[in-house]
């Protein structure tokens, strides 16, 4: 008999939450089958058996915490294991005294299991439908109690609602208090704060009490980049790519950054050294069911439209079934969150520490505005706050690089004279 003992399953991860049991005691395993998801403070991971045999004993239930290097699991190695360690099967006991025989002699008149059996015949033979027996339960009545105003004593819907009209009429000032308190006291329902979730609650509260962060919002019209996309999204869905507005944002940030590379660089923990990245990994926030999570698209700047919603299909599946790998959430330099994807239009985000920004776009909303010609237009606007860390990011700067950001958005054509 092996225990398996929980490896390590990422950088710094020395527990995790068992989310789901594939197996149970006494199951015959094969070699690589899943057997059990956790969920670490980074994403949901799937573990498989190391080879063939049985399931003796889970050392972790459900819901609960299993560390690094314990054991998780015991199992019996392939051979006469089957016979061995399925469940535990009680053999028969030679010595243990014979049980009684069940009587087959009827029921006491007078015994409790005898009225119950008498009152459910009675029960039964109140006529009234399936729907109204139902209603009869749910509030906790006896059919017997109510008086039917159907053919033939038929329980009716109105009978009950009738009754239940009267109890409450007649109900004591106490007794209605008491139930009123009962229902004000109840408990709350409480949920233990694990995984991503839990560690969302941390960096949250240290991004925002150690980052002096500042605002800066701004409207985009996008009403030349939303015909633009619809101009490319059939060519995008010939190679099997579904084209959002997200890879042109990604993009035209990359660009904007080559203007102002210091959006993209990081302090150190020292907080002594900036440090400039040559490689733009823009993270995007995604609500998934473990809690946020913020994948980051690799050299976006190296990338093609497509590439790029490629990527962002990619870690968006992955990250709604909190299935991303580690790789894809480390080494992000900036951030975007779409929160205009909920129907919200402003927000203050919070910056992905240790990146120097983050960008939250609201929804897009058709509004007037006028032209250089003074004339009323119906436009695409998009609302969007930047979030900056202001000790080494000012509001000059911030400004800048939005400025050359929405150029790119607004006048998307120009994108393509930046395009290696």
């Amino acid at each position: 008999m092996s225990d398996f003992l929980l490896p390590d399953i990422g950088e710094g991860i020395v527990e995790c939450e068992v989310v789901e049991w594939r197996v149970a005691e006494g199951d015959q395993i094969e070699e690589d089958q899943p057997i059990v998801e956790v969920m670490t403070d980074k994403a949901l991971v799937e573990i498989t058996a190391p080879e063939a045999g049985v399931v003796t004993k889970l050392y972790v239930a459900q819901g609960q915490i299993a560390k690094v290097h314990a054991p998780l699991y015991a199992y019996q190695v392939d051979g006469n294991s089957e016979t061995e360690s399925k469940l535990d099967v009680a053999q028969p006991d030679t010595n243990a005294e014979p049980k009684e025989q069940a009587s087959e002699a009827p029921m006491a008149s007078g015994s409790p299991t005898a009225a119950g059996v008498a009152a459910g015949r009675l029960y039964n033979k109140v006529p009234a439908s399936p729907a109204v027996r139902r209603l009869v339960r749910e509030h906790a009545l006896q059919l017997t109690d109510i008086s039917g105003s159907g053919k033939d004593g038929r329980v009716l819907k109105e009978d009950v609602l009738a009754h239940l009209d009267q109890a409450s009429q007649t109900a004591t000032p106490s007794s209605q208090a008491a139930v009123k308190t009962q229902a004000d006291t109840q408990a709350p329902r409480v949920e233990p704060l694990r995984g991503i979730r839990a560690v969302m609650a941390k960096r949250m509260v240290e991004a925002a009490s150690t980052i002096p962060h500042f605002h800066y919002g701004e409207e985009i019209d996008v009403t030349a980049l939303l015909a633009l996309r619809e101009r490319l999204k059939p060519l995008a869905e010939a190679q099997g790519e579904r084209l959002t507005l997200m890879p042109f944002f990604m993009k035209a940030m990359a660009l904007a950054v080559a203007e102002e590379p210091i959006v993209n660089a990081q302090l150190n923990a020292a907080g002594s050294e900036l440090h400039y990245y040559p490689q733009c990994n823009i993270g995007m926030a995604v609500d998934s069911k473990a809690g946020l999570m913020v994948p980051n698209v690799k050299n976006v700047e190296r990338l093609t439209l497509l590439e790029i919603a490629r990527e962002v299909g990619r870690l968006t599946t992955s990250a709604r079934e909190g299935r991303v790998d580690q790789a894809d959430l480390k080494g992000g330099t900036i951030s975007i969150s779409n929160i205009g994807a909920l129907g919200g239009t402003y927000a203050a985000p919070i910056i992905n520490a240790p990146e120097a920004a983050i960008v939250a776009m609201g929804k897009t909303q058709w509004l007037p505005r006028f032209d250089e010609q003074g004339v009323v237009q119906r436009r695409a606007i998009m609302t969007i706050t930047w979030a900056g860390d202001h000790r080494f990011i000012d509001g000059g700067t911030i400004a800048r690089f939005c400025n050359a950001w929405k150029g790119f958005l607004e006048a998307p054509d120009s994108m393509l004279l930046h395009l290696a």
